[in-house]
């Protein structure tokens, strides 16, 4: 509440001896203000609605040394990227060279081209599979996944690789639309490869087929 005060003398005319009033300064009451104050945060707190964590689902599979519960991939169809220290990026189709002709380094802006690359390749091998399309349709889903059936990213991090490394590989897949890929280890044989490529290594993992996604 504001208050003004100006010392006047209701409109009358003011004569020889009468005192003049002193005109008082405008004075502001701020103690409603602070009351409106505490209920609009009391408002905003009982009605704002919290940030929900941002997570990832990722579903790891148990090991098993029985051959048949492993997941069956077409070599034809297989990329497998392997992500190193410094950011460093190797890949390889198929089973890996005993020479390592086909081992390759790559960034992250030249695997994605990989990705594309290797998975129109696979497509264009498909063929018609009534069983699978009707099955998506059924499901409402998109034959695509069936195109891209025989097509499956393998990412195996090494111990040097980073958190951000991973994140960004599985981001990759989303935005690739990638429909079957695994996270797993890299066999000894893999990180001899990217040791010798300077990238670094990490210790070796036992073998493991890659799960379905």
């Amino acid at each position: 509440m504001a208050s003004l005060d100006t010392g006047g003398d209701d409109g009358h005319k003011k004569g020889p001896g009468v005192k003049k009033a002193k005109k008082q300064s405008t004075r502001v009451d701020m103690t409603p203000m602070v009351d409106l104050g505490f209920l609009l945060i009391t408002f905003f707190i009982f009605t704002a609605t919290m940030s929900n964590p941002t997570t990832m689902d990722l579903n790891m599979p148990k090991d098993t040394d029985k051959k048949d519960e492993e997941t069956k991939i077409k070599q034809s169809g297989s990329l497998s990227v392997i992500l190193a220290k410094d950011n460093k990026i190797f890949y390889y189709e198929g089973d890996l060279d005993p020479t390592g002709s086909n081992f390759k380094n790559a960034t992250y802006k030249d695997i994605r081209d990989e990705i594309i690359r290797k998975k129109r390749e696979v497509i264009s091998r498909y063929v018609t599979d009534p069983a699978c399309e009707n099955e998506a349709r059924s499901k409402g889903k998109s034959i695509d996944d069936c195109k891209q059936k025989d097509f499956f990213v393998v990412i195996k991090p090494t111990d040097d690789a980073t958190y951000k490394n991973v994140v960004d590989m599985l981001d990759e897949m989303t935005i690739n639309k990638v429909s079957r890929y695994a996270l797993v280890k890299p066999f000894d044989t893999e990180l001899d490869a990217v040791r010798l490529s300077g990238g670094g290594g990490g210790t070796a993992a036992p073998a493991a087929t890659p799960p379905a996604k």
